[in-house]
């Protein structure tokens, strides 16, 4: 079996703080990436209904707050270039394709209906603390903030006491 090498997760993990230092000195602002799934679905909304894009509160502030638009956003950029990095880096390290983790007792429709039901509630919970993990937790930290520090305390705290009723889903 071959054993597959990773970053050194301490490297990483520097790597990553260095990121966000220069993100933060370059644009005043931290990480973050639900901002550009917002962006997206605002970009949606005004082409599929632009009377209801011009008139509900929120997509007017949104567009105040973007004048140039919804997609010139620099945190849609910096989704695909984490994207394009993403894809880079597993092409080099020979990790690129597509399979379906599951625990063995765990059919791939259980697997796939619990991945988007997850993917769906940290979505809304990424709007209702007005960012994602990233954005909230990782950059509120960098700049500590009681509300970044509460914010990974949360994430943390819900992971571990939730990962025992989960963790079948997963685990091999």
């Amino acid at each position: 079996m071959k054993t597959r090498k990773y970053m050194n997760p301490y490297l990483a993990g520097f790597l990553l703080g260095l990121l966000l230092l220069t993100t933060i000195y370059i644009t005043g602002r931290g990480l973050g990436a639900s901002g550009a799934l917002k962006s997206a679905v605002v970009k949606l909304v005004q082409t599929v209904a632009p009377e209801h894009a011009s008139t509900a509160p929120f997509y007017v502030e949104f567009k105040e707050n973007n004048p140039e638009g919804p997609l010139r956003n620099w945190l849609v950029f910096e989704v695909v270039g984490l994207l394009i990095g993403a894809f880079f880096s597993g092409v080099v390290s020979n990790r690129v394709g597509l399979k379906f983790e599951k625990g063995p007792l765990t059919s791939n429709s259980t697997r796939l209906i619990a991945a988007i039901i997850g993917g769906f509630l940290f979505g809304y919970g990424s709007q209702l603390g007005r960012g994602c993990t990233s954005g909230s937790a990782l950059s509120g930290m960098a700049v500590m903030s009681f509300g970044g520090i509460i914010t990974m305390m949360a994430i943390f705290g819900s992971g571990y006491a939730l990962a025992y009723f989960f963790r079948k889903l997963w685990i091999k």
